[in-house]
């Protein structure tokens, strides 16, 4: 038997020491960071890639505010692949293949895709690419019948404003502006669609100057996969979509199958970023660095909903992981991210200070608007579902989406994670405004400007239960 001769710490064990400190205020404090080299986030908060937190909703809001979401791995790579697609499409300057008909669409038809798209807008074309016409909803709205073809209401193309795939954004919005228009499609000589752009995608822009972008200026959004061999037909479709990161998503990434999923990905798409974890171990970290990995995952059992400590009995206090793995990743160059156990903004403070580049959100921001969890009703006050992937029902969806063929015995199913509600907490912005103010704060309290600033700088204390009791609310009754 090994037994290490220090405790293990997590968030609530410790402070950290004030330092002296020049900032003036703290929107002085540059939180942008690392998610994995190559790619810059303007904050550093991921959602989780959980299914009662992030799909296209989620990310979409993620991004826009300078973060980056995960879309879960629960679904089938069909669906998951059109997750993606909705992210890439919602903010871009260029449309670069706007959804098209054939002129004798049903103008029924046309909005059922519009529906389903969340879009407001359709390129009509003939066979060869050409631009025919555009139908928009306001188009479709009092037409008599339905059943008639996009050609009978559609702006046809001689009364369409067009442009080249050349046009910069100030021409554009010139354009726009002058001839009061709303879409503004673009053509090469030959009349074939090159793109569109919008005056919605234009507001966008002025809307979230931080937000997550490629280099097309489309959102960023990153996939969970697993360790499966069905894993890399959902990884090259969802990157076929436009995903820009890969990451592998298992309860214990410090094992041999995700070692050569890390591999194998990195062998198959070598210029793709590929995120693996959980681990809680320097030497989880390495393997996976070596491996292949550009940042790693740090987190085992600290997660609101999860009770593998329980139920296994292993696991590492989430202060004492983040800053043991940060260790190895900041000598191996391989971004940490902290994942499970954060309650609160001095949470996010303490992992980053630990030296983790970016944190990640899973039953903080569960409670959201963008989350797709249920709504329910609970004491008269209004909550959101939030369940563990590897909780029973997480089990069981799971055996139904991917359509196995093997009996399973649930009866010996041994659930680690469990179903929960959390308060309802409005418009996840308005969320990760108050959490990234937190931690703007606590930097300015380390004297730290930058991340690598706050990781020099942060140094911790060990409180006593007093401590901690002395830390929050006290000796007064909260009106």
């Amino acid at each position: 038997m090994k037994l290490h001769s220090q405790p293990g710490l997590t968030f609530d064990d410790v402070l950290l020491i004030p330092k002296h400190s020049s900032i003036r205020s703290r929107s002085e404090v540059d939180t942008s960071t690392e998610l994995v080299p190559g790619i810059r986030l303007h904050i550093p908060i991921i959602s989780s890639n959980m299914d009662t937190v992030t799909e296209a909703d989620m990310a979409i809001a993620m991004a826009q505010v300078g973060g980056i979401g995960i879309i879960h791995r629960f679904m089938t790579i069909e669906k998951q692949a059109q997750a993606v697609q909705k992210v890439k499409r919602s903010e871009s300057f260029i449309v670069e293949s706007p959804i098209t008909i054939s002129p004798v669409t049903s103008l029924k038809e046309a909005k059922a895709i519009m529906v389903e798209t969340e879009i407001g807008g359709l390129v009509v074309t003939d066979a060869e690419g050409c631009l025919l016409g555009l139908l928009t909803s306001r188009d479709i709205l009092l037409a008599p019948d339905k059943q008639l073809p996009a050609e009978a209401v559609m702006t046809p193309r001689s009364d369409l404003v067009v442009a080249t795939a050349d046009e910069t954004l100030p021409e554009a919005r010139l354009t726009l502006h002058k001839y009061r228009i709303e879409k503004l499609p673009l053509v090469d000589k030959e009349n074939r669609v090159q793109g569109l752009i919008t005056a919605q995608d234009i507001i966008k822009l002025q809307e979230h100057p931080h937000a997550t972008k490629d280099e097309r200026g489309r959102l960023r959004v990153g996939v969970a996969i697993g360790v499966h061999a069905s894993d890399y037909k959902r990884a090259e479709t969802c990157l076929e979509a436009g995903a820009d990161v890969l990451v592998v998503d298992v309860a214990h990434g410090h094992a041999k199958h995700t070692i050569e999923m890390v591999r194998g990905l990195k062998d198959k798409f070598p210029t793709v970023p590929v995120v693996a974890g959980n681990v809680a171990t320097a030497a989880g970290v390495r393997d996976l660095a070596e491996a292949g990995a550009d940042a790693v995952k740090v987190g085992v059992g600290s997660g609101s909903i999860c009770i593998t400590r329980i139920v296994t009995g292993f696991g590492v206090p989430q202060l004492t992981a983040v800053s043991e793995c940060a260790e190895a990743g900041h000598e191996l160059g391989v971004p940490i991210i902290s994942d499970g156990g954060i309650r609160k903004s001095g949470d996010v403070s303490k992992a980053i200070g630990a030296g983790a580049s970016t944190v990640m959100l899973g039953s903080m921001l569960a409670g959201t608007d963008e989350s797709p969890g249920a709504a329910v009703i609970r004491d008269g006050q209004q909550k959101k579902i939030i369940r563990g992937m590897a909780s029973l029902t997480a089990n069981v969806d799971r055996k139904a989406i991917d359509k196995s063929e093997e009996e399973i015995d649930w009866g010996e199913v041994v659930p680690e994670g469990v179903e929960a509600v959390v308060p309802y907490r409005g418009p996840v912005g308005d969320m990760l405004h108050q959490i990234v103010g937190g931690l703007r704060s606590g930097m300015s309290y380390a004297g730290a400007r930058t991340i690598p600033e706050f990781w020099k700088n942060a140094e911790f204390l060990r409180i006593t239960s007093a401590g901690k009791q002395e830390s929050g609310v006290h000796d007064v009754d909260v009106l």
